[in-house]
């Protein structure tokens, strides 16, 4: 790779991103960039998940360097989307051309998005999507959203061409496929030169449930979310405890990701281990802006709506009152 760089005139190799995945930067130790290339770009304080394009540009500019811009549609903590639609990723793409970057979009889940139904609904979602085609690669994971065995991951390029000369293996003769074959072997494509059939799993849920399934599934799953948020935001027994994060969100834009906290700094520090403790429900701990927060994911087929906003309001609101009870406090 330094020999490349070297006769290309690249001095350095930069990923651009906005509250990029914490996988950004171990990848690019993996491969030898360091940490410190992966770069944030946020528009603002309050947006930090939205690529600032202004500042993309400007280090795209910059002489000698050679750039990835990885956009997550989907932030794993908010659950945000980095670009707002067509007109964005156009920009992105216009820039990319200009100068020679590479696109990667994070869709770990968000990308999803795209495969709701097309309603008024979820218009603002899908058009938090719109334009990710343009990308020169795209991520996936089938494990969250498609409820497959974890570590499913999908991959997509419009260079496929560049992964065969990475990684097939030109001098074992025995692992060759016996004939020209119109589907590229796994082996010539991935790190892995043995691997499991990934892929039958996501196959299958696409078969069985089939388009109309699968946008009934994950807005089962929005709606959920959403409601959740709105309760945080809206209920009488619920929002003296709680905030809806990131601070002055509206519920209509969830997606699958609800981030909130305990008003009570006490509660706070030990909300995610009261939940747990239950093992009646499950989320995941975080922070936001320095300070604990609770993250709920909704990420399951089996997603009743009504059934199951009412089973986590009613032990959000048990987890506070037992929280005053124990400590003499009121909610704020």
């Amino acid at each position: 790779m330094l020999g490349a760089c070297a006769a290309a005139g690249v001095r350095e190799v930069q990923v651009l991103t906005s509250m990029g995945h914490s996988s950004l930067s171990k990848a690019a130790s993996v491969v030898g960039l360091g940490r410190r290339a992966v770069r944030e770009v946020p528009l603002s304080e309050a947006e930090p998940w939205r690529l600032d394009l202004d500042a993309v540009e400007r280090e795209l500019r910059r002489e000698g360097v050679a750039s990835i811009v990885a956009v997550s549609a989907g932030e794993v903590n908010t659950g945000r989307f980095a670009t707002t639609g067509a007109e964005d990723m156009r920009r992105l793409r216009e820039l990319a051309d200009k100068y020679k970057a590479w696109i990667h979009v994070d869709g770990a889940f968000g990308i999803f998005a795209r495969a709701l139904p097309a309603t008024d609904e979820f218009a603002g979602l899908r058009e938090s999507t719109a334009g990710l085609e343009l990308a020169d690669s795209i991520t996936i994971d089938g494990h969250k959203l498609l409820n497959v065995p974890y570590d499913t991951g999908i991959f997509f390029t419009r260079q496929s061409a560049t992964l065969e000369a990475v990684f097939q293996n030109p001098n074992a003769a025995y692992l060759s496929a016996g004939g020209p074959s119109s589907i590229p072997s796994p082996l010539n494509i991935g790190l892995e030169n043995s691997r499991r059939f990934r892929a039958l799993p996501v196959y299958a849920v696409l078969v069985s449930e089939g388009r109309s399934g699968v946008a009934d599934m994950l807005a089962r799953m929005v709606r959920l979310a959403r409601g959740v948020a709105a309760a945080l935001v809206e209920d009488q027994s619920l929002k003296d405890d709680f905030e809806l994060l990131p601070e002055g969100s509206a519920p209509e834009v969830t997606h699958v990701v609800v981030l909130f906290r305990a008003r009570d700094d006490g509660l706070n520090e030990v909300l995610v281990k009261q939940i747990q403790d239950s093992r009646e429900w499950y989320v995941s701990g975080t922070k936001w802006k320095g300070k604990p927060a609770c993250r709920i994911a909704v990420s399951s087929w089996r997603v009743k709506v009504e059934e199951d906003l009412a089973f986590i309001k009613k032990k959000l609101a048990e987890i506070a009152r037992e929280w005053r009870r124990h400590n003499g406090t009121s909610g704020v």
